[in-house]
């Protein structure tokens, strides 16, 4: 079919016809942004467009966001799009921050703002409870990843037990991803990649929900059907085409969490491949032959079926980069990247913990916090910049470690997001792990990743053909003794600081 739709566009073109061209869009929604993009059937990125937002943080350890600007921002994108373009929208795709949790009445109506994935630390003492009432190594056996703030059960057993009168309204439960094809198709879906982690209600060995375990979590929850990533969700309905400027009847993908889409658009899905996310937060995604399991880590279905995945996400990564940015008020990031370069490895001495909203693998503790170790009077913005990169890559070689150590074959590693652009982030990573990371051509992200799957619903899309590979990063062999040296101090910083940090993150608390 894609091979018709070209050959005509390309008929009419040499006969004069102007005729659109046939294009998909793929839209993710993350954590501090919403981006879209207007992709051809060929892979070339015709357009893109961003909204940013900011979560709200209603008290400490509280992340949320309302589901009303998720659909706004969609169809505000889809509109700048596909405005005056030359192109006609074939097919949709979704995906989404995750696991977070939204959930809504009987009529779709959300009954609060969502609470976020693993940035969002207010499920600790659910997770206790849920731990012994379930079993915590029965937890992990079945639902593939231990009980931390990253799941999605506890935090509807928060709402349950904080706001019992809103939960007893409650029916349904969406993500970003899943409430977009809610308002694109009418449907209520979700992937199983996003169901496998709302631990303790799937079960990761079976791939299906676990009916004993829902209930006993999430009672009174109409958990949704499951489909794969890359299967339609249903087609677009007058109303939404009516929202969006875009044409009726065309099909949705079911969607899935951001990660998983951006390990799609760069190829990273085989047995061997990591996946380093550089963004907000830091995702690594490896894929496995068969299911492995770790307390450090999350063991997922993958995105595409029959793969499965040993996952780590960091808190913070590019948040501690904005941080600072804003902190220097007269800086940007391409101006403290040039400074950073020059401050040279180590950072002129000092050392960072980028634990600065809590963290999640492989320490897998809420309460930690940001340490910057070995501060003097002497020290500039380029030097905490360059801390910040290095804490980054310190943090990657740590998860790395745990991968391998349970099993994990790393045969390749392949990096995607924002914090690609420009060469010393990616080079500080590789020095630090000794591990090449190859980049392709387009490391836009995960409305990439979108947009291949909605093409793969209309024709034939082959990543490989869409976006090669462009360049390899290697390690310096010069750098790496001496962020080996840097590395054994970085591992000790944490426990021996851990005990005054968590008095703090108490007083905070209060």
């Amino acid at each position: 079919m894609r091979t018709q739709l070209v050959t005509i566009h390309d008929v009419a073109r040499a006969a004069g016809v102007c005729t659109p061209r046939n294009a998909v869009i793929g839209v993710d929604i993350g954590t501090s942004s919403t981006k879209g993009v207007l992709v051809g059937l060929d892979g070339a990125l015709i357009r893109s467009a961003t909204r940013e937002h900011t979560p709200a943080r209603p008290g400490p350890g509280h992340f949320e966001m309302d589901a009303s600007l998720w659909w706004r921002e969609f169809t505000e994108l889809a509109r700048e799009l596909t405005a005056a373009a030359d192109t006609t929208v074939v097919a949709i795709g979704v995906s989404g921050m995750g696991p977070c949790v939204l959930l809504t009445d009987e009529h779709d109506a959300p009954l609060r703002p969502a609470v976020l994935y693993g940035v969002d630390t207010r499920s600790v003492h659910q997770i206790q409870r849920i731990e012994a009432r379930l079993g915590a190594d029965e937890i992990i056996r079945r639902g593939g990843s231990a009980l931390t703030t990253q799941a999605a059960g506890p935090k509807i057993a928060w709402i349950a037990e904080e706001e019992p009168e809103l939960y007893a309204r409650a029916k349904r439960l969406y993500m970003p991803s899943s409430w977009l094809v809610r308002k694109l198709t009418g449907n209520y879906i979700l992937d199983h990649h996003s169901a496998s982690q709302c631990t303790p209600l799937y079960d990761t060995l079976a791939c299906e929900w676990y009916a004993p375990w829902a209930a006993e979590v999430a009672p009174g929850i109409e958990l949704p059907p499951l489909r794969w990533p890359g299967e339609a969700a249903g087609a677009l309905t007058p109303e939404a085409a009516t929202a969006t400027g875009l044409p009726a009847g065309i099909p949705v993908t079911t969607g899935t969490i951001d990660a998983w889409a951006e390990a799609l658009s760069v190829g990273a899905q085989n047995i061997g491949d990591l996946m380093l996310m550089y963004g907000t937060t830091m995702f690594l995604i490896h894929t496995v032959p068969e299911p492995l399991t770790s307390p450090s880590l999350w063991g997922t279905v993958g995105a595409l079926p029959g793969t499965r995945n040993l996952a780590g996400g960091m808190a913070t990564s590019g948040a501690v980069a904005n941080w600072l940015k804003d902190l220097f008020a007269d800086g940007d990031h391409a101006e403290l990247t040039a400074l950073a370069a020059e401050s040279g490895v180590g950072a002129n001495g000092l050392l960072m913990l980028p634990y600065f909203s809590g963290e999640r693998t492989p320490i897998m503790d809420p309460d930690a916090r940001g340490v910057i170790a070995g501060l003097t009077l002497s020290h500039t913005r380029g030097d905490l910049y360059r801390a910040a990169l290095e804490a980054t890559g310190f943090a990657i070689r740590q998860n790395i470690e745990v991968i391998e150590a349970v099993g994990g074959d790393i045969r390749r590693v392949v990096a995607v997001g924002g914090g690609t652009q420009g060469s010393l982030w990616t080079q500080i990573v590789s020095d630090i792990t000794g591990r090449p990371q190859e980049l392709r051509a387009i490391t836009i992200g995960a409305g990439y990743g979108d947009a291949l799957l909605a093409a793969q619903l209309v024709g034939d899309a082959s990543i490989d053909d869409w976006n090669p590979v462009r360049e390899t990063v290697t390690p310096r062999a010069e750098h790496t003794g001496r962020y080996d040296e840097l590395y054994a101090l970085y591992r000790r910083l944490y426990p021996d600081t851990a005990a005054t940090v968590h008095a703090l993150a108490a007083l905070q608390e209060r």
